[in-house]
């Protein structure tokens, strides 16, 4: 067991962090901690007086610097932050609702996965899902006297037949995880060469090659494992907060995603993917979206 203390970190908040949308193998506790499991480690985290006191079992033993990634501590959100209250209210309004939001650096392999996954789902099914694949293709990992499992690899992931996918309730996307583990095996699809990649274009024209991959899939694995600052995902609810607050369509599906991607590129300085969970965020938690 390791321990490792967080202190004086701004931009730092656990249920803005765990509860936005980007992450599915994080679990709130009674105690309002969180436990996980990322890269191989189960992790448990927990406030306290301003600290934040991580206690896991790390499979490199190096509990500091798999949090310091995984978090991306070492960026300064303060300056995303002035960049972005500087454009307008609305902006300025949803950062001091969600100050705390931080863009995880997740595994590219297991975002992919949970993206395709997450295609025409819900997060509380998107969990179960997780997780039975993980119980059933992944490792075993004990912590504080209970079973954890963590996310299978392409290798350990290729075991699985269509069948045995749409046992686990995969339903529709059976297939498609079943292609996209094949040809991630076969390196029809490198991950360690997409990572490379110096643009945005050229690693999103790779992950479309992905069975079940699409634009807005693409543009979540770009933002939540890639650290693609500029890219903007686009689902129904955003579509429904930038029409409400920027567009003024009356009929919000005739609003296109041309349309809204065009915005995005032009008022939010790069930052587009920051810009989209600040209000997707305080949208929806403050009620202000159905």
């Amino acid at each position: 067991m390791e321990e490792y203390i967080l202190e004086n970190q701004e931009s730092f908040n656990l249920i803005h962090i765990f509860e936005c949308g980007q992450c599915f193998r994080w679990n709130r506790l009674e105690d309002e901690s969180y436990i996980g499991v990322i890269n191989g480690a189960v992790i448990k985290v927990k406030e306290e007086n301003g600290k934040f006191i991580f206690s896991g079992k790390s499979e490199n033993g190096n509990l500091k610097e798999l949090i310091n990634y995984y978090f991306d501590l070492q960026t300064n959100y303060t300056e995303y932050k002035r960049i972005l209250s500087n454009i307008d209210e609305y902006l300025k309004e949803s950062i001091t609702f969600g100050e705390g939001i931080r863009i995880l650096k997740q595994d590219l392999w297991e975002c992919i996965i949970s993206f395709i996954i997450s295609a025409n789902n819900n997060i509380p099914r998107i969990k179960k899902i997780i997780e039975r694949l993980s119980k059933t293709y992944g490792k075993e990992i004990e912590f504080n006297g209970e079973k954890y499992y963590s996310f299978p690899t392409p290798e350990e992931l290729s075991k699985a037949s269509v069948q045995d996918l749409r046992d686990l309730g995969l339903g529709f996307r059976d297939k498609r995880i079943y292609n996209t583990t094949k040809m991630i095996i076969e390196k029809k699809v490198d991950l360690e060469v997409i990572k490379n990649m110096e643009t945005t274009n050229q690693m999103r024209e790779e992950l479309l090659k992905l069975d079940g991959v699409g634009p807005k899939v693409a543009d979540c694995i770009l933002l939540f494992s890639l650290k693609r600052l500029d890219v903007f995902p686009i689902d129904v609810w955003v579509r429904r907060v930038m029409n409400e607050l920027y567009i003024h369509n009356e009929d919000e599906e005739k609003v296109n995603k041309k349309e809204l991607q065009k915005l995005a590129e032009e008022k939010f300085c790069g930052l587009s993917g920051i810009a989209q969970q600040y209000l997707f965020y305080w949208k929806r938690e403050d009620g202000k979206i159905a």
